[in-house]
């Protein structure tokens, strides 16, 4: 893979006057490698690659299906701070090592109030009055031809690829777009109050150092968070097909367990990205897979361990659409394709209390009946199998189940996996809910390798069930159903997909 210099190196050696057109405003001098092959551009080469390009500029463009929905979103969020300027960053590339970059994901708050998601990006509201906010975004215009950034820049178009005008922008987003390049120095002489979305953007957030507040921010950051909480119909659809995604990919795991016993979890680990990869952005989370006693580790992504049959396989996944939005769903299921008498034991009873939990989801119920319905279910059981001392009132009180269970039993699902996380306690853990949120239901029981406390036999066996459930007018509805979910069924399927496979190899 070759490079050019970033423009962050200290050392390099840059392109004469003579040969580069001189940057223009808010533009950086374009820097070469430190150790390049080529010791300068001449006159001669920089002149022959300012022409013989043909137009490409995009005329036929209609807006991205998400403007309308954007739009009313920007419109809430001017409502709720009138005649203060708003700041939204996209971010900024991040460097993994040397010259090269982590992939970039905008920040959710940018990418759900405008539909893009390229770096750099910023979302301006200005006040105008009894009218509201009147929005800009900020972008990177095209690579400039005439300085030569597009072929000998780091992030030129000839390396890294086209990226839209800010005609073209303000087309598909259908919002006015600006250069982002001077806006620094436009929020630095701004007048008047002003908030900003931090940590995405450390450039402005300088540049506004003496204009904010971070409890103003942070009202701002809640605002947007709690926003999110009632999901629109965009938004749903999006989500559903994020997990029809997911289904698809949990059927292709299945599908290879042969190759993952012969190999590790990561070849169940890479089966699983390359239908997040081509069918959507990519996973929405480190994806969990977690086979054997790895599967009592809560957040087991490194996905190193042995596959074996006789052991549980906990695959906790998730498909992330293009315009950001994740699936999270988890099964267990036998390696072998059969549980034992004790896998089923402890599976049925956390199917159990997934369905009761499920149950509880309803507009009006408490956002913590479904936490609170799922974990008698499972106290009940381990005072049953005689692992704790009852009653299980006493247990719930005292909250004894968590050695085992560990987690709540879910949280919000969107564009983040744990959606919603900035919004007050009293709007999210301790509200309502309402048509249109969607969360997850997932208990688990896990019972560590080393937990003495247990018979052997428990130990070393973990346990999750995880099905995404949109609120609904009457009820709530499992956008994941097309998963099984209970243990005849899991086995069932496991069987119908080996029995595939042996038919097509």
């Amino acid at each position: 893979m070759d490079t050019v210099q970033r423009e962050e190196d200290d050392v390099t050696e840059e392109p004469t006057s003579e040969t580069l057109e001189t940057p223009e405003a808010g533009e950086q001098p374009i820097k070469q490698r430190k150790n390049g092959l080529y010791p300068g551009v001449s006159d001669e080469l920089a002149e022959n690659m300012k022409s013989g390009w043909a137009d490409t500029e995009l005329r036929d463009l209609e807006p991205i299906e998400q403007a309308p929905y954007t739009a009313r979103r920007r419109a809430a969020l001017s409502a709720r701070f009138p005649g203060e300027r708003l700041v939204i960053p996209a971010g900024n590339l991040r460097t993994r090592s040397n010259d090269t970059e982590y992939d970039f994901r905008a920040s959710t708050e940018y990418a759900y109030l405008t539909g893009d998601q390229t770096h750099d990006g910023v979302l301006v509201l200005e006040p105008a009055g009894a009218e509201g906010h009147t929005a800009t975004v900020y972008l990177l215009p095209r690579s400039n031809r005439e300085n030569g950034e597009f072929w000998l820049d780091g992030q030129g178009e000839l390396w890294v690829g086209r990226r839209h005008s800010l005609t073209e922008a303000e087309r598909l987003l259908g919002v006015p777009a600006r250069d982002v390049r001077g806006l620094a120095d436009e929020l630095r002489a701004a007048t008047g109050p002003v908030r900003i979305v931090r940590g995405h953007d450390a450039g402005l957030e300088a540049a506004l150092t003496d204009k904010v507040t971070a409890e103003r921010d942070e009202e701002l950051r809640v605002f947007l968070s709690e926003q999110r909480l009632v999901k629109d119909e965009f938004e749903i659809g999006q989500l559903q097909a994020a997990v029809d995604s997911t289904v698809r990919g949990f059927e292709d795991v299945v599908k290879v367990l042969d190759k993952a016993e012969a190999t590790s979890e990561r070849y169940i680990e890479g089966t699983f990205f390359l239908r997040a990869r081509v069918e959507g952005n990519a996973v929405g989370y480190g994806s969990i897979c977690a086979s054997g006693p790895h599967a009592t580790t809560l957040h087991w992504v490194r996905n190193d361990g042995p596959v074996r049959s006789g052991d549980l396989l906990l695959l906790d996944a998730g498909v992330e659409t293009t315009t950001l939005y994740t699936a999270d769903v988890t099964r267990t299921m036998p390696v072998s394709g059969r549980f034992t008498p004790l896998q089923r034991k402890i599976y049925d009873a956390v199917y159990e209390a997934q369905e009761a939990g499920i149950a509880a989801v309803r507009p009006g119920a408490k956002y913590l009946d479904f936490h609170e319905a799922a974990q008698r279910v499972l106290a009940t059981r381990l005072v049953e199998w005689g692992l704790v001392e009852g009653p299980v009132e006493r247990v719930l009180e005292l909250g004894l189940q968590r050695r085992w269970t560990l987690h709540g039993t879910g949280h919000m699902l969107g564009m983040d996996v744990h959606d919603c996380a900035a919004a007050r306690r009293e709007a999210y853990a301790e509200g309502t809910l309402e048509p249109g949120m969607c969360l997850t239901v997932e208990p688990g029981l896990y019972f560590q390798a080393d937990d003495l406390t247990v018979p052997e036999e428990y130990r070393g066996i973990g346990v999750r069930i995880e099905d995404d459930i949109l609120v609904t007018e009457d009820g709530n509805r499992n956008l994941s159903a097309a998963l099984p979910r209970t243990a005849d069924d899991i086995e069932a399927w496991m069987a119908r997909l080996a029995a595939e496979r042996s038919a097509g190899s």
